[in-house]
């Protein structure tokens, strides 16, 4: 009778030894988001946070987000790049986050592959944890999980996970905002991590263009630009709530700016923002012109420059752009909180963008 070889893990494509490998690769960079409330290291079922830490607050409300970065993912595997993607998903968690005004605590991550290349997951987890470092949260705990014959052997996904805290009595939101607050505008570092299923239908498949194409008004390739990672503003919005009275911020992501702002504004009042107050950057002006992109297209798909706003009672404005400026933010004033009339609606954007 013939010998027969009975299946394995191994032989229907799940390498459990290089997922080990990953972790030990990982484990140095999640050490350094490491906060006093931890307890634990990676490795266990569950990660471990020290609630009593809450204490301190009278009473303390716990805010949750999740979040992905989307198709840029495809990128990144395209490009051979791993290390950056981790900052666009600690910015989609904690900065919805902080719009209510709490502070991150810590995030776990999900990390799917085709194939487990230790190397490229410690890439993805040290990007996740330097910006997890840029939010002021710990990394406490994730997941790697290896699916073969669902997924190339060079695909992945990225997920996250984050919890926060903020005092009742300074939770931020629609209910604060007042007429005559003045929106703030606080500068985007680029696409960040929406649009782009538009932008890759554009540039890649009606533009032809390729992703090592040095492009003039970049400076730099076309990859590059569009792999530029999200700018994290949990840590800004939280010193600007120590410095000035904010009323509410809005996180700038799928949707546009107005459908994100109209989200935070009270149904009796509406938010209006000049387009004439800043100049998108070239990215924004590239995806439209090549796409041949209607501009409320464009509004409602990508930030067009602008990721987080604050939204901040009129006597706070100096000290509210002092403080964002100091910290390196650029930011300005943008629009202004008045009553809603008979036609018009949470949000909206006026005038022509600034050359």
């Amino acid at each position: 009778m013939p010998e027969t070889t009975g299946a394995s893990y191994a032989a229907a494509g799940v390498d459990i030894e290089a997922g080990d490998r990953a972790v030990e690769l990982m484990k140095e960079w999640v050490k350094k988001t490491r906060r006093p409330e931890v307890l634990g290291g990676i490795g266990g079922f569950a990660g471990l946070f020290d609630a009593s830490a809450l204490k301190r607050y009278e009473r303390p409300l716990l805010a949750s987000a999740t979040d992905g970065v989307g198709t840029k993912v495809d990128l990144a595997r395209k490009m051979g790049v791993y290390d950056t993607i981790g900052h666009d998903l600690v910015g989609m968690v904690v900065d919805d986050l902080v719009v209510c005004g709490a502070e991150p605590l810590f995030m776990t991550d999900y990390i799917c592959v085709g194939k487990v290349h230790p190397e490229r997951v410690a890439a993805i987890v040290k990007g996740i944890a330097e910006g997890c470092v840029l939010a002021g949260c710990a990394l406490i705990g994730g997941e790697t999980a290896e699916h073969p014959g669902l997924l190339g052997p060079d695909d992945f996904d990225v997920a996250g996970a984050g919890t926060g805290v903020v005092e009742a009595d300074r939770l931020l939101g629609a209910d604060r905002i007042r007429t005559g607050d003045v929106v703030i505008a606080m500068a985007s570092s680029g696409l960040h991590s929406n649009g782009y299923s538009l932008v890759r239908h554009v540039v890649f498949d009606r533009a032809k263009m390729s992703l090592d194409q040095q492009v003039e008004e970049f400076g730099r390739t076309l990859g590059e630009e569009l792999l530029e990672p999200t700018k994290i503003y949990s840590l800004d919005c939280l010193a600007l709530t120590r410095t000035a009275e904010v009323h509410a911020f809005s996180h700038v992501t799928g949707g546009g700016l107005a459908n994100n702002l109209a989200r935070v504004v009270p149904d009796h009042l509406h938010a209006t923002v000049d387009r004439s107050t800043w100049a998108p950057g070239a990215v924004f002006d590239l995806v439209g012109k090549a796409g041949q992109v209607e501009r409320l297209e464009l509004e409602k798909t990508l930030n067009m420059g602008v990721g987080m706003i604050a939204i901040v009672p009129e006597h706070s404005v100096d000290v509210a752009l002092t403080t964002l400026a100091d910290r390196g933010v650029d930011a300005w004033v943008a629009g202004a909180i008045t009553e809603r009339g008979a036609h018009t609606t949470g949000a909206a954007l006026t005038g022509d963008y600034a050359k």
